[in-house]
């Protein structure tokens, strides 16, 4: 399915030539109809005589609408531009040809329109200076076909032109990642909210679940149609209206994007080449303000150049875009930008939610030359760069491209060795050397600072890595392959790393256990036997992360001999009669309620054994 959209000057017959095609009237506004002027988008679609069914974008052409326009012309295949042989060449027509020529919509056909009002010799003129106009532009070189709405001469021709045209025409790309813009909401009693657009690189099915950007709504799709016959599934390129569930009207607006959950995240910074046209008054200055606008999307926003000064009419260059509110763009997007008055430029987004970047730096610059026009293997291996773990699905959409062309690069180079894959996520091999460098360096200094410790926390190394759970897991999982690191429960460690006692410590250590056994069931606090065998803190922690002494409060430690007797007396007590107090725990043991009770509420936190009222039972058997 292919679309085709009007462009031309207002009053240019660009409504009547449609209706004239198809039998439709793309005027559906009163107001539209009233004052004889397109003010909304309008729609049709044609049979051409190769039986191909093609969709029609009617845009307005009035200066104060252009808007409008802009959130039409997005998806067009090609373009009908539409110039009346009693005028010629007029502002709009020029405007709206400077839009084609920046969203590089690269097929179209001229329409020279009314030609029942002009004389033959002037017909001869207006093309010829038609001619000269399309020179330099997108459309240089494209067909002029008359025709006159009113008589219906030279439409049989336009029809064959287009047709010829949409053979020549690749197909849109379908990258498995379905988008429509939305151009229009409305509600259809007894179905509620329909939103319409041109579906783009992906297929779209009915009972698929879907997300509307940027405001983040979740939706299933009720029903789809094109050119009013239900339709199971959408194919790319094609118009379509969707019917959402459980989404109000006032929920969605023109602008937003309905896509497939999880994969477009909403942003409001863009990396983007940027050409400013020939005909601007002036030049565009940094940090200059627009207003940007994509798909059927607009927003206000700042350019921030950073290759430059200012950029010169004519001029091309790298700049950084920073809306004011969030849209869902993708890599690859084609963009307009407007001052208070007139178009002034556009481009293509080349990198979605960057970060911020310094102007005139040239490792940027050549970044972002390589993710515009490098080659499918250098766009992945850019798009990977230094962002951590990605699994092929976000590469894909970093670097523009379909899922399945990313894998078959991945897997050449990981084949190859720059790119190291960890079960379904990739890095590059320089990230991965400064990861394993970062991880071993963290754990190497936990050990010069903790050296009595047996390792570092895992969850800190986490942290200091800045990785997500399974990232984090996967890596350690491959640095231990590697011999790099070992995971010993809830620590890292380096493998030469293990603790070693001083001699005096060692002396110290058999002083406390000593105390310990001979105190029984009743130990000094841990700071008393601390002070009393000048024992330092971090030797005593050692010793329970060991497991040869057994914390049960800050204060109250045993040996692990002492602790193992007492919990296997309190586990025979319960199976015995069922259940035990706190009280006869204390009894037990001859000691103080302060031990007893610390040695249960241990047991509850180890789940060991359980409350119930002021007794115990056993948890588990």
């Amino acid at each position: 399915m292919f679309v085709i959209g009007t462009a031309g000057h207002v009053d240019h017959g660009k409504s009547t030539l449609v209706r004239a095609l198809t039998g439709i009237d793309p005027d559906r506004l009163r107001e539209e109809k009233e004052r004889g002027m397109t003010i909304d988008l309008g729609f049709a679609w044609l049979r051409l005589p190769s039986g191909r069914e093609v969709s029609i974008v009617d845009v307005p052409g009035h200066e104060r609408f252009i808007k409008n326009m802009l959130a039409g012309v997005g998806g067009i295949d090609v373009a009908l531009l539409v110039i009346a042989a009693d005028e010629s060449v007029m502002p709009q027509t020029e405007e709206h040809l400077a839009i084609l020529d920046l969203l590089r919509v690269k097929n179209g056909v001229v329409a020279l329109t009314k030609i029942d009002l002009v004389e033959p010799d002037w017909l001869e003129l207006v093309q010829a200076d038609v001619r000269e106009r399309l020179g330099g532009t997108v459309l240089e070189g494209a067909p002029i076909v008359r025709v006159s709405a009113q008589t219906g001469a030279g439409l049989d021709e336009l029809k064959r032109t287009l047709d010829a045209l949409l053979d020549a025409t690749p197909p849109k790309r379908d990258l498995g990642r379905p988008r429509l813009p939305v151009d229009r909401v409305f509600t259809v009693a007894g179905f509620g909210t329909v939103v319409t657009g041109t579906l783009i690189d992906g297929h779209m099915t009915i009972g698929q679940e879907v997300e509307i950007l940027p405001r983040r709504l979740r939706s299933r799709v009720r029903g789809l149609q094109t050119h009013r016959q239900r339709v199971e599934t959408a194919r790319p390129g094609t118009r379509v209206a969707v019917n959402l569930v459980g989404v109000a009207t006032e929920d969605v607006d023109r602008g937003d994007v309905v896509t497939a959950p999880r994969w477009l995240r909403p942003s409001r910074v863009f990396d983007a080449r940027l050409r400013l046209l020939k005909a601007s008054e002036r030049p565009l200055a940094h940090n200059a303000p627009v207003s940007f606008h994509t798909g059927a999307a607009e927003a206000l926003g700042r350019v921030r150049l950073l290759d430059r000064q200012e950029l010169a009419p004519g001029e091309t260059g790298w700049a950084q875009l920073r809306l004011e509110r969030e849209l869902a763009v993708a890599k690859g997007d084609m963009f307009i930008v407007r001052d208070t008055v007139t178009t002034v430029g556009g481009g293509e987004v080349v990198e979605v939610a960057p970060k911020r970047h310094r102007r005139f730096h040239g490792p940027t610059l050549r970044a972002l030359e390589t993710l515009a026009q490098g080659a499918p293997e250098d766009v992945v291996l850019e798009a990977l760069g230094g962002r951590g773990l990605l699994d092929a699905e976000a590469l894909a959409q970093r670097a523009g491209l379909a899922t399945a062309a990313v894998r078959e690069v991945l897997a050449d180079l990981t084949a190859r060795g720059v790119v190291v894959h960890l079960d379904g996520l990739y890095l590059s091999e320089p990230t991965w050397q400064q990861l394993r460098q970062q991880a071993q360096g963290a754990v190497a200094e936990f050990h010069r600072q903790f050296p009595l410790r047996s390792g570092m926390p895992r969850e800190e190394l986490k942290s200091r890595l800045g990785l997500g759970a399974k990232p984090f897991a996967l890596l350690l999982k491959r640095l231990e392959h590697e011999g790099a690191l070992l995971e010993e429960g809830a620590t890292v460690r380096l493998p030469a790393h293990a603790v070693r006692f001083t001699l005096e410590q060692e002396a110290q250590i058999a002083r406390l256990l000593e105390r310990l056994l001979a105190q029984g069931y009743a130990p000094p606090s841990r700071q008393e036997l601390e002070a009393e065998v000048g024992l330092d803190p971090a030797v005593t922690d050692a010793l329970i992360e060991q497991g040869r002494l057994r914390r049960l409060t800050e204060e109250v430690v045993y040996p692990a001999a002492v602790y193992n007797e007492m919990v296997a007396r309190v586990v025979e007590r319960i199976r015995g009669q069922g259940r035990i107090t706190v009280a006869e725990v204390r009894d037990m043991f001859q000691t103080s309620r302060k031990y007893a009770l610390a040695l249960m509420e241990h047991l509850d936190e180890e789940r060991v054994t359980r409350r119930v009222g002021d007794e115990r039972v056993l948890l588990r058997g």
